[in-house]
């Protein structure tokens, strides 16, 4: 080689170099897809035509139906702390609330621990999040978010946005409806983004949370159509205990907020305006068949503002050229009772409360029309992505990457068999007792413990009770076996699974004395103390409207 052509290899090298320094690698990032993360609030997979459930006939979200037709379904897939605020934590930090410290409404998650948009960040992906957030401290680790303050507001919402890590925050009202603005907002985002980098969006509906003020645009939707009653709106037959219904069911009235008239203190008849002047004349029934329609009618019209909006942002990426390389999941931050044993809200380790939406489309490596029963729960969310995202799950992780089941339809040999389940806002808001349990593929245990994380704070103590519903022969949850000679092995071992669960995820009551007493004395026991609450409670019901009127 000649001085010349060495001279002019060298600049070549020195030259792709340079290019390799300034340039990002495209190789690489072309094996890594963006991701739009979709969540909307308190969407249950009844209201899902995909799921099939009893709502599926009405076709209440065509375009979410369209992606599970071209992607998965996961049928089993669970919160492990049925509220707004806990959930996002979850999703966030792949840890239980008991580890993030996120265990109700009031909880915070500080910039150094929302660690999915910081590994995100850091293996290269520019990060978003838009709508709502709903956990006090702003989401500081993405590049970029927009979100709307607390609940925020379904028309003319407030927001805070910040474009990037080094500008300051911005607040101000957006004129519009919520679930059309978060998806502007999401679109114009993607389309002034960094295209030189693979992307995580975080899109997050308000819809369908309560209270449900859809569009006007959507008035006429249902309007001529009686919705399809749940078999136990009316006949509750053996669901609940004395937990959750009292003694003799002295405890009705207070436990459990209510579509009609059944709860003293919280119902969906009682905040409905245009319901209020016809109450005085119909019978309960009446009144409870009015409020389930009312209620379901506006609840599935702001279903159909995400489903609508959904579609939009689906069609910007087709028009774009960037579905095919996107994964798209779409999923809720809890379900939410329907009706269901008389129930509104959430909160509840019952099936409607406890599922979570979660369907997924990414057909380079998903195939289409598949589905999977695998126990999935949110602590799983955060691993999955930041496995396709090349970044191995942060030991500070308690969920597991869930990819190789989406691909193969298959689980690992050691996959969990039980997924771990616990509330505290013991009779916060919607009334509901403190408790944890598990949930396999067949049974499910709940420990109703009712009593608040604070010695001699909050409601009163509520009856402790367990209970037992096999999943499969009845999934309604219409039979509590729990103290049925026949099931008394199935039980004895479901106890000693919900022990090594709780060990496994590290939730241990060491530091809440009173609540481990509770559960030594009623683990094999104590129905003459749970009577005793029981006719306690019902004769002085203390602190029985205290949280009347609380923000959710």
């Amino acid at each position: 080689m000649t001085a010349d052509n060495r001279i002019s290899f060298l600049a070549i090298v020195l030259l792709v170099g340079f290019l390799h320094s300034v340039v990002p690698s495209t190789a690489a990032d072309e094996d890594r897809p963006n991701i739009l993360f979709l969540m909307s609030d308190d969407h249950a997979v009844t209201a899902i035509g995909a799921y099939g459930g009893r709502l599926a006939p009405l076709n209440p979200t065509p375009t979410l139906d369209k992606l599970a037709a071209e992607g998965m379904v996961l049928e089993n897939t669970f919160c492990n702390n049925s509220v707004c605020s806990p959930s996002r934590a979850s999703i966030l930090t792949g840890q239980y609330s008991h580890m993030n410290g996120v265990r109700s409404l009031g909880g915070r998650v500080a910039k150094e621990e929302q660690t999915l948009p910081l590994e995100m960040r850091n293996a290269g992906y520019q990060t978003a999040v838009i709508g709502k957030w709903h956990l006090g401290i702003q989401p500081l680790a993405f590049d970029y978010y927009k979100v709307l303050q607390s609940q925020g507001k379904y028309h003319n919402p407030e927001f805070f946005e910040r474009v990037s890590p080094q500008a300051e925050e911005s607040c101000y009202t957006q004129t519009g409806y919520c679930s059309d603005l978060i998806a502007q907002s999401s679109i114009e985002w993607l389309k002034q983004r960094d295209k030189t980098k693979p992307f995580m969006l975080l899109t997050h509906f308000k819809a369908p949370h309560g209270p449900w003020d859809a569009h006007a645009r959507y008035d006429s939707l249902y309007a001529d159509i009686d919705i399809p009653e749940p078999e136990s709106l009316f006949d509750n037959q053996n669901n609940g205990s004395i937990a959750t219904r009292g003694h003799n069911d002295e405890l009705l009235f207070m436990i459990g907020s209510s579509v009609g008239r059944r709860h003293k203190y919280r119902s969906h008849v009682g905040r409905d305006r245009a319901l209020r002047p016809m109450l005085s004349v119909m019978t309960d029934d009446e009144v409870k068949r009015a409020g389930y329609q009312s209620y379901l009618k506006q609840y599935l019209r702001c279903v159909r503002g995400v489903d609508d909006n959904i579609k939009r942002l689906l069609d910007y990426f087709r028009r774009e050229g960037e579905l095919d390389n996107t994964i798209v999941v779409y999923t809720s931050d809890q379900g939410m009772m329907l009706g269901e044993h008389d129930y509104i809200d959430k909160r509840w380790m019952y099936e409607e409360s406890l599922r979570m939406p979660f369907i997924v489309r990414y057909p380079k490596a998903i195939e289409s029309g598949t589905r999977s029963d695998a126990l999935i729960n949110n602590t799983d969310f955060a691993p999955m992505l930041l496995d396709y995202a090349g970044v191995k799950t942060p030991k500070s992780m308690q969920g597991r990457s869930f990819r190789s089941i989406m691909e193969t339809g298959k689980e690992p040999i050691d996959w969990r068999q039980a997924t771990y389940y616990r509330y505290w806002m013991h009779m916060k808001h919607h009334y509901n007792p403190a408790h944890f349990g598990i949930r396999t593929k067949q049974w499910k245990l709940i420990f109703f413990y009712g009593v608040d994380e604070t010695p001699g704070k909050g409601a009163a103590p509520t009856p402790p009770a367990w209970e037992l519903y096999d999943i499969q022969n009845d999934p309604l949850e219409m039979d509590n076996l729990h103290g049925h000679p026949e099931h008394a092995q199935t039980t004895n071992r479901l106890k000693e699974q919900l022990l090594a669960t709780r060990v496994s995820v590290e939730d241990h009551d060491t530091d809440d004395p009173h609540i481990a007493e509770i559960v030594a004395k009623h683990w094999n026991g104590g129905e003459k103390e749970a009577i005793r609450i029981s006719h306690e409670v019902a004769t002085n019901p203390v602190n029985s409207k205290q949280q009347k009127g609380k923000k959710e």
